[in-house]
């Protein structure tokens, strides 16, 4: 099917994870429709199939609370920008992409300026400050959410949010078999991941963690493998600089796009985050671990209403991951969870088991495609 209108549309993403959503919902855009033309913010990746692009606001590495403030002055200058966008060019349609902050404030300009506002890939909101709600059914048409419970908790604060299954579908490939028929966990090659986050507080504190387990497993399991999961454009002296030292020859760094080794790997630790999704997806047993910058996770505590922070135990509601948060995640600690499980096989064997259950609840792939006919045949 391809449809031609010759529209312009506004799609604003601000992280990491938004980017690659927002580039993929442009690429079904224009597989669809050769003639749409795309003003974007967002990542580089939005930059390199956007037809105008106008900053790179997902390399800013905004988390938190406090953080955002020393931002202040950028986000009215392109708050400002986006408002005489939208006005003197007058998009067919502005599209947020995740990151709730500033496309807030974008969706307010887009409503002023009826401009008719659609949310792919819905800030977790019934997570924390659920009065948001009502203000994203306030300005948006239409929400394409990604997991299955929330539709009815949008139609219930009068949202109009539609399912068409998880995005990270389109991206991941299929899980790979895996055999945890262990006869000797000491003297196993095991396969440890790791993947500190993307951001920069997130990489700060949580590499060195990372590294020091790596280290003290080695002790007990002498042909164990590690595995340090970088971003594409990431520079491997900052997490050197980070661990203190040059690793040594079983410590290896990973860029890739298609998840090849990610999926080979036995265990993983993992920031909180999309990733642990992805690792579900991919079936790859893990540990959780997060820390905040002291103030935003106070402040945190107060607002977030859930009772899990990984988006796995989220989903299948239950501890089926380790979480160890703020003051808990330590090396010590790591290191225990990692042993324990390479101590008992058959636990990385169920864990897998119902990773892969859950994989099979969040839809089928083709998702940006569905979303972009959806809001294509809207327009």
């Amino acid at each position: 099917m391809e449809i031609k209108t010759g529209k312009t549309i506004f799609i604003s993403a601000g992280d990491i994870s938004g980017d690659i959503h927002a580039a993929h919902l442009v690429q079904a855009m224009k597989e669809l429709d050769p003639t749409v033309r795309v003003i974007a913010i967002g990542g580089p990746r939005l930059k390199t199939c956007a037809d105008e692009f106008v900053l790179d606001l997902a390399s800013q590495g905004l988390i938190g609370f406090i953080e955002p403030l020393k931002k202040l002055p950028l986000f009215f200058k392109l708050i400002k920008q986006v408002r005489t966008i939208l006005q003197t060019r007058k998009p067919a349609a502005f599209i947020a992409v995740d990151f709730y902050g500033l496309n807030h404030q974008f969706l307010k300009v887009a409503k002023a300026e009826n401009i008719p506002a659609y949310y792919y890939v819905t800030p977790q909101v019934w997570a924390s400050r659920q009065y948001r709600a009502e203000r994203l059914a306030a300005l948006t048409k239409k929400m394409y959410v990604i997991y299955p419970f929330e539709p009815a908790f949008h139609k219930t604060r009068g949202g109009n949010a539609v399912f068409l299954g998880n995005p990270l579908l389109d991206k991941m490939p299929a899980p790979l078999p895996k055999n945890f028929e262990i006869e000797d966990p000491t003297s196993y090659a095991w396969k440890l991941g790791l993947l500190p986050g993307s951001r920069r507080g997130e990489i700060t504190r949580l590499t060195p963690v990372f590294y020091q387990t790596f280290k003290q497993l080695c002790k007990q399991y002498p042909n164990l493998q590690a595995y340090i999961f970088l971003l594409p454009d990431a520079d491997e002296k900052t997490f050197i600089d980070l661990m203190g030292e040059e690793p040594p020859a079983n410590f290896h760094f990973v860029k890739e796009t298609d998840y090849k080794v990610r999926s080979q790997m036995d265990f993983l630790l993992a920031c909180s985050g999309t990733a642990t999704l992805e690792n579900a997806l991919l079936g790859v047993p893990m540990l959780v671990a997060y820390k905040l910058f002291a103030p935003t996770y106070f402040i945190a505590r107060l607002v977030v209403k859930v009772k899990y922070i990984s988006l796995v135990n989220l989903l299948v509601d239950k501890p089926l991951v380790k979480e160890l948060i703020q003051q808990d995640a330590t090396v010590q600690k790591c290191v225990q969870v990692t042993q324990d499980m390479f101590a008992h096989p058959h636990q990385l064997a169920d864990m897998h088991r119902q990773l892969l259950a859950l994989r099979s609840s969040l839809g089928e792939p083709g998702v940006a495609k569905r979303a972009a006919a959806d809001i294509l045949g809207d327009l």
